[in-house]
């Protein structure tokens, strides 16, 4: 570039004209020219300058913390997405629905929703680089979607710490001589205790094993409770495991993911290693053979049944973690041309597989157990808490060298739970800190407010009668909400924002347009099959009971209400965004459906959005 001549013997600066905006985020560089004119000789340099912070903002690109390795990344995904419930819930439901013929509905519901809606997340995250309520920037109306899926996250953080202070529990009470759910001559043991060893307790439904006593009287202390209304004081014990529990989720979380990403280097690759080791022991076992036939053998007439289908489109939405908020906070500290299509084909496959896995380990123990005890599979089978805390330590009982077994698989749990708590809580902490700017600076001492909140909460949850606000808490912080809110996001990017423009974002990431059948899928299947869930979720609802026990009328209601604060931010934040923008209710409309970046042209009288073409293309 050449500039006109500066006076003799003067050192003038110019900055040169700068490039026409591209559609790229960040601070443009400017070209800084120095021109020295001396004896009639004239030198030039020449160098680029970034703008100082009062004359351009930086952006949010290169403000925002990145994760320091990519596989950081991937093992926060996986950590958080494999839980406790691959473990305790997909086997139950593949041998309840049909052996391996169960997979067929799971299968092709992992194809035409679980993928495509986790590929939406990770992608919504990483183009807009804000948590699950600054990224509908892209459109207004619905970032109440984001605050609901954030309320649900802080929801079931408040039971699903309290199952890993369990896993702690089990984990102390295991370094001993003999494990203390051996026998029943322990002091929390009832008259109806009996060992697998007396044949009556096949026949007797009032005769009740020493491992189910001692999670029912020996930890949960229930005896002491006659029901909801009936709580008692937090036990001590478990108050100590779940304090443990939120110091290691605070020390993972204070530092954002430079620290968390450290973490799920034990945390999510121990079950892997802990599952591979109970695999080989498990299928040495007598009956483990057995076990395993029965998880894996085919009934395709289950397949006729429309609840098989229903078990598995909800265990798929639920198994993979979409709609918690997690996957957006997650993917928003990825960097820009991070390629979020191949992620998200690795880490749910990653998930589906490790459900598919864990239930040869299960079963293997249950054949076993079934054999040992001669009853039959349908005696021991079951899934949740029960498996866990129950059958399975009654199964690693009888083994040699128990304790040690017991220490191994309790670690395992502990693992699994941690890191999908961690991610629940970078959630709530992400979205909120992101939406309320002032927060960036004080990221330590919210963390420190988020977890000790959660922990005043979860006490209700190790008190004597605290199982029931567990179960109340389980049935309804994150049921039918949830996939409330994953359909009104897929309808908010699908529809409103346009699977056009969000695979223009896409493209612009990682260089390559996702194909139609993906397109498809978020505009119509998607959505449709959520709409489905949601109806059927309302249809077929039933009151909650743990046992015998059946909730009293108002804690449904208590529960209902809980569900309905999470749902309810979708229309209360939309009525506030119509309400609170200027003109005409056209106008406002244009506006809150409208990509911020874009509100210049609703000014000139074009909003996409009141097209055909818009409402038509995919």
């Amino acid at each position: 570039m050449l500039t006109e001549k500066a006076p003799a013997a003067v050192m003038s600066s110019v900055v040169a004209p700068e490039k026409p905006a591209s559609n790229t985020m960040g601070p443009k560089e400017v070209e800084l020219i120095l021109v020295k004119e001396q004896n009639g000789v004239q030198f030039t340099s020449t160098t680029l300058v970034a703008p100082a912070p009062a004359e351009a903002s930086a952006s949010a690109e290169e403000e925002r913390e990145t994760w320091g390795k990519k596989i950081d990344f991937l093992l926060s995904v996986i950590g958080f997405a494999v839980d406790l419930a691959n473990v305790w819930r997909f086997p139950y439901l593949c041998y309840k629905n049909g052996g391996g013929a169960f997979l067929v509905p799971y299968l092709f519901f992992m194809v035409i929703a679980g993928m495509p809606l986790f590929y939406m997340e990770l992608a919504l995250g990483q183009y807009n680089r804000e948590g699950a309520a600054g990224v509908w920037k892209i459109c207004p109306i619905f970032k109440g979607v984001g605050f609901t899926v954030i309320l649900i996250s802080l929801y079931v953080g408040f039971y699903y710490n309290v199952i890993i202070s369990w896993a702690l529990f089990y984990l102390f009470s295991s370094f001993t001589d003999e494990l203390p759910w051996v026998h029943c001559n322990n002091t929390w043991n009832s008259p109806n205790c009996s060992d697998w060893a007396d044949d009556s307790l096949a026949s007797d439904v009032h005769k009740v094993t020493p491992a189910q006593e001692y999670f029912d009287r020996g930890v949960l202390h229930i005896q002491e409770s006659n029901g909801i209304d009936d709580l008692g004081r937090p036990r001590w014990q478990l108050t100590s495991c779940l304090a443990v529990v939120i110091v290691l989720l605070y020390f993972s979380l204070w530092k954002g993911v430079k620290t968390s990403g450290k973490v799920v280097w034990v945390t999510a690759t121990m079950p892997y290693m802990v599952l591979t080791v109970l695999l080989i022991r498990g299928v040495t076992l007598p009956g483990a053979k057995d076990g395993i036939k029965a998880y894996l053998s085919v009934d395709f007439m289950k397949l006729c049944d429309a609840k098989v289908w229903i078990e598995a489109a909800t265990q798929i939405c639920f198994s993979l973690g979409v709609g918690f908020g997690v996957l957006i906070a997650f993917s928003s500290y990825n960097k820009f041309s991070n390629n979020c299509y191949r992620d998200a084909i690795i880490t749910s496959s990653i998930n589906s597989l490790t459900s598919f896995f864990s239930g040869f380990v299960v079963f293997s123990f249950l054949g076993y157990l079934s054999q040992k005890h001669h009853v039959e599979l349908d005696k021991v089978a079951r899934d949740g808490a029960g498996l866990v805390f129950v059958i399975y330590p009654e199964a690693i009982a009888t083994l040699p060298g128990s304790s040690v077994w017991a220490v191994i698989f309790f670690i395992m749990l502990l693992t699994l739970g941690i890191d999908s708590a961690m991610g629940g809580m970078e959630s709530v902490i992400t979205g909120l800190i992101d939406e309320f700017k002032f927060l960036h600076k004080h990221r330590e001492l919210f963390t420190l407010f988020i977890v000790v909140a959660t922990f005043l909460i979860s006490l209700f949850c190790v008190t004597n009668g605290g199982m029931y606000v567990f179960t109340l808490l389980d049935s309804f912080a994150a049921g039918t909400s949830i996939l409330f809110g994953v359909l009104i996001e897929a309808i908010g990017i699908a529809w409103f924002y346009g699977v056009d423009r969000f695979s223009d974002d896409i493209e612009e990431m990682i260089g390559q347009r996702p194909s139609m059948y993906w397109r498809l899928c978020w505009k119509f299947v998607s959505p449709c099959l959520l709409l489905v869930m949601v109806v059927v979720s309302f249809a077929t609802f039933h009151p909650p009971n743990y046992g015998s026990y059946t909730f009293p009328p108002w804690a449904t209601t208590v529960g209902w209400c809980l569900a309905m604060s999470s749902m309810i931010m979708v229309p209360l934040y939309a009525i506030y965004k119509l309400c609170s923008l200027p003109g005409k209710f056209c106008d406002r409309l244009a506006y809150a459906i409208t990509p911020e970046t874009e509100h210049h042209l609703v000014d000139q009288g074009e909003v996409r959005q009141f097209t055909l073409h818009h409402w038509l293309v995919v």
